[in-house]
């Protein structure tokens, strides 16, 4: 058996579905960055990466318009919505953890494991987060869910689009357009429900007593979000995302990207047949164009690596299927490395200038040689990869250590600036201080306020109703800052220098949690 044999059984008796299409964004023919938009209409594909888009878009859009509805019992003294950033209060709360303004640290942290996860995605297979979970992409698929249920597939919504302006046409477009908006507007009503009680503010935003910010952005987000998914799409991508300049230094010879395996697909042609009856070379590629009218951003997957591609392998599922229709091993598209894709194509060219027979590097029951180089996932792990990871564990474990050990009760003082001291009728010095309690914990509690240093000191609190003392009970309020006047009052003959350190000790009294803040006693002199 052998290769033409093979062919002609595969190909002859199947009818490939054939597309007149050309790659809206060429590779081979740039176009003016202020070109005109020329409109995608990308045809439904299937296949295992288009059922992992339609579980990774269920799964982000339910993370999305449900979290703000999830409760989490936090005590009567907090809110008990699982996720709120709650602005007036300056406060995060994320299920059991709840992050203060001062603790913006953990908000960095996770930003930065955000970048090195993205810099770990994209060196080990490219631009997988562009395809598959970025806002833009889910929504926009999203958008296409509901534009092919108004309007039809591919073909369907060409010829509308070239159609003249009937009752039919305009009620199609108006749907759609009218669906788009819906959508926007359920996004920016999500994302209000984020900074306030998601049922609270639902009955108040439907009943107009809302705040104007909440209407405000909602009317933003429903924007921004009908322009980018339904009227721009591939050109946020292209042109507003910088993301595609910069992926370029995050890539190397073993980043796994989808790339079109032309050793194996050219020459490629629309008949076999003849060809092979000419005794011309014959690639698996018949140039059914399927790749090309999948691709949500309208280019050709066959011109090689391009800035436009999301990485998204709807093309490897369009020419899987056309494999399977003419008998040939998937594959012709695939996720492949750069090392990977140069091996292959040196085996399949012998030395010459240009790709041979595939035949050539085949078994002859059609099966790939044992000297093709089948991707190995062990190549992931490479110094760079694991360079990233280990940043990212880094600073994952760093946030988690601290997040599980940080002290939930905190002591700030001030000293008061004006003036710096008073010399009080028996020649005591008296210092005056503002000192902030931070209970951080959705519980009251008792809290002991102890001077420490300058043992000859008392201090008074002011509307605290008890002789001067050097420790006094004071009362704070849960998840509260609790601000005290305190006046430190020393015997003159105890202060030894213009400036003396006096500490400030916090301690729960049911808990032992306790903290400190040393801040400076201001005098006239040291006494000779």
């Amino acid at each position: 058996m052998n290769m033409h044999a093979d062919q002609n059984s595969a190909v002859d008796p199947v009818e490939i579905e054939r597309h007149d299409a050309e790659a809206v964004m060429s590779a081979k023919n740039r176009k003016p960055l202020y070109e005109a938009r020329k409109k995608i209409f990308p045809k439904r594909a299937s296949g295992q990466f288009r059922q992992f888009k339609w579980i990774v878009m269920a799964i982000t859009l339910g993370i999305y318009y449900l979290t703000p509805w999830l409760r989490w019992d936090r005590g009567p003294y907090a809110p008990d919505q699982a996720v709120l950033i709650d602005i007036a209060h300056r406060r995060f709360y994320f299920f059991f953890i709840e992050i203060w303004p001062q603790e913006f640290i953990y908000v960095a942290g996770l930003l930065v494991m955000a970048g090195f996860g993205l810099f770990l995605i994209t060196s080990a297979v490219g631009r997988a987060w562009c395809g598959y979970t970025c806002p833009q992409t889910v929504w926009v698929d999203l958008f296409l869910v509901v534009e092919r249920f108004i309007e039809g597939d591919r073909n369907a919504r060409i010829k509308l689009e070239g159609a003249p302006w009937t009752f039919d046409k305009i009620w199609k477009r108006l749907s759609k357009h009218i669906a788009w908006i819906a959508i926007g507007v359920a996004t920016g009503g999500a994302w209000i429900f984020y900074f306030a009680d998601a049922p609270s503010l639902a009955v108040d935003f439907f009943t107009g007593q809302a705040d104007p910010v909440a209407y405000i952005t909602v009317a933003i987000l429903t924007a921004t979000t009908y322009v980018f998914g339904g009227l721009m799409r591939e050109q946020v991508c292209i042109y507003m995302c910088p993301w595609p300049r910069i992926q370029a230094a995050m890539l190397d010879e073993k980043s796994l990207v989808v790339t079109y395996n032309d050793w194996r697909g050219e020459p490629r042609t629309r008949h076999a047949k003849k060809a092979i009856a000419a005794g011309e070379p014959v690639g698996d590629c018949v140039d059914c164009n399927a790749c090309v009218v999948v691709c949500p951003m309208g280019i050709d997957i066959r011109d090689g690596q391009q800035l436009e591609c999301i990485t998204c392998a709807l093309c490897i599922d369009a020419c899987d299927s056309v494999m399977d229709k003419t008998g040939k091993p998937r594959g012709l598209i695939a996720y492949a490395t750069l090392e990977e894709y140069q091996s292959n194509m040196a085996l399949a060219t012998n030395g010459n200038t240009t790709p041979i027979q595939p035949s050539k590097v085949r078994n002859a029951d059609g099966s790939f040689s044992d000297k093709i180089r089948h991707f190995d996932w062990r190549v992931i792990l490479r110094p760079r990869t694991l360079l990233y990871m280990g940043v990212w564990s880094a600073v994952g474990i760093g946030l988690l250590i601290s997040l599980v050990g940080r002290d939930r009760l905190e002591v700030n003082v001030l000293h008061d600036r004006n003036p710096q001291y008073v010399l009080e009728s028996d020649g005591s010095i008296r210092n005056g201080y503002t000192v902030r309690l931070l209970n951080m914990i959705a519980t009251p509690r008792e809290i002991e306020v102890t001077l420490d240093n300058l043992p000859e000191a008392v201090m008074k609190i002011n509307g605290v109703n008890e002789p001067p003392a050097r420790t006094f009970t004071v009362s704070v309020e849960p998840d509260e800052a609790t601000t005290l006047k305190v006046f430190v009052t020393l015997p003159a003959e105890f202060a030894q220098s213009e400036t003396q350190e006096v500490t400030f000790i916090a301690k729960d009294k049911d808990s032992a949690e306790q903290d400190s803040y040393t801040a400076i006693f201001n005098a006239p002199g040291a006494k000779k």
